[in-house]
């Protein structure tokens, strides 16, 4: 069927279509890939040294002859691998995308094989590195941002997770940076995503979120920006924090019932862990009295200490903005309920 060439920008709404296959080695690609990329090394992390040292010490026809004698006995595997990504409702449509870091030999000589088999490849010109640049790009866009703030406790996540029900465009950075933004926000989650990956995940949200709602601004929670071991790229950075910022406001009873029915049940080795993590900033005693509440099963003085220490911490941050009467407004709700108060925000926004 052929081997195309394909530019970044013709790869982006084709990577929505059709497979991508990441054919560098297995150590490039768990540091960071391109959002749903499949890992088909053609040299895992000891063959591509291997080849590389021979390339630099030899000759390049020596690395090529190196990388044919490892890519011959991978073939017949590597075929079958590609035709057990194919979309099941549509099998004979046997088409890929395959990279490597620069768009060199590595995805040449993968491309070289499906076709020869019966593919149709497209081969992204400058590979990853080319992806990455275009990722890096997105962030200088000057996105149309609606910033849901308010205190620890109101709700933020589940007020967007019920936005987007309602066909409102957001974008969830703790579910990208798979971290829920406090000391307290990684237990239970797995591992987070390297940064380059989160941005990888964040640039593709980002530009498919816009694309399907170009007339309306895209909600996202006020965060920090750092999100656990992730940051939020400076560009982007300075675009979210000139935007409107609708803070709901709960009262702090409503607030506190909330965490402990949300943070109540977690493993309270690992919350006596967290609480010591913000020891400096919460202070000896008040870390003693929570670890003790917590011991002795009192959830509620527990996460009492707590929302005092964030409320204070997201207070200051609030204070140290600029234009913050310009971009603030304040909706006053008296309960956490998440259908409730995406509605109330649709309509007053939109009012």
């Amino acid at each position: 069927m052929g081997v195309e060439k394909i530019t970044i920008e013709k790869f982006i709404p084709l990577s929505k279509e059709f497979p991508i296959i990441d054919v560098r080695s297995e150590g490039e690609y768990n540091h960071a890939h391109i959002p749903n990329a499949y890992s088909l090394p053609l040299f895992n992390n000891e063959e591509r040294k291997i080849v590389g040292t021979i390339y630099k010490q030899k000759s390049r026809e020596e690395a090529i002859k190196k990388g044919l004698e490892i890519f011959g006995p991978k073939m017949k595997e590597m075929i079958d691998f590609a035709e057990g990504i194919i979309p099941k409702d549509n099998p004979n449509n046997k088409t890929v995308i395959v990279h490597c870091w620069r768009g060199g030999m590595r995805s040449a000589g993968i491309a070289w094989l499906f076709d020869l088999y019966g593919f149709k490849v497209y081969t992204l010109i400058g590979g990853y590195k080319a992806f990455r640049n275009w990722v890096l790009g997105v962030f200088k866009i000057k996105f149309n941002f609606t910033i849901l703030g308010g205190y620890t406790g109101s709700g933020k996540t589940i007020i967007l997770q019920e936005l987007r029900r309602l066909n409102e465009p957001i974008v969830d950075l703790e579910g990208i940076a798979g971290h829920k933004g406090s000391a307290f926000g990684r237990i239970g989650l797995p591992m987070q995503p390297s940064t380059e990956l989160f941005e990888n995940k964040l640039a593709i949200e980002l530009v498919q979120i816009s694309a399907l709602y170009p007339n309306k601004p895209i909600w996202i929670e006020d965060e920090s920006q750092r999100i656990g071991n992730v940051s939020i790229p400076h560009q982007l950075w300075e675009t979210i924090r000139s935007s409107r910022i609708n803070f709901v406001n709960i009262s702090f009873e409503e607030r506190l019932n909330y965490l402990v029915d949300t943070y109540g049940k977690l493993d309270k080795i690992e919350l006596e862990e967290a609480i010591k993590r913000i020891q400096k900033k919460l202070g000896g005693l008040e870390m003693k009295t929570a670890i003790e509440y917590l011991k002795n099963n009192d959830m509620h003085g527990c996460f009492s200490i707590l929302l005092k220490y964030y409320d204070k911490l997201y207070k200051k941050s609030l204070e140290n903005r600029e234009q913050l009467k310009t971009l603030l407004q304040n909706f006053n709700l008296e309960i956490v309920d998440a259908k409730q108060n995406a509605e109330i925000l649709i309509n007053r926004t939109n009012g």
